[in-house]
């Protein structure tokens, strides 16, 4: 019975963290709106992609780690 906090808390982490990686499809202002910008095929080295501007620029956003 111990283990099933550890166990809640972890499908809450995984949970969290797998709609952080998705690329949901947007546009340019909610891509801003959300802290990143718009790069034509790739982001630079050390920032993520966080979603879509379009079919050919990915939403680049710095990942904060605490």
């Amino acid at each position: 019975m111990r283990i099933l906090p550890v166990l809640c808390a972890l499908l809450l982490l995984m949970l969290q963290g797998a709609t952080g990686l998705s690329l949901a499809r947007g546009f340019r202002q909610d891509c801003e709106r959300r802290g990143g910008f718009c790069s034509h095929q790739s982001c630079p080295p050390g920032i993520g992609r966080v979603g879509l501007c379009s079919e050919q620029e990915f939403c680049c956003r710095m990942r904060w780690y605490p």
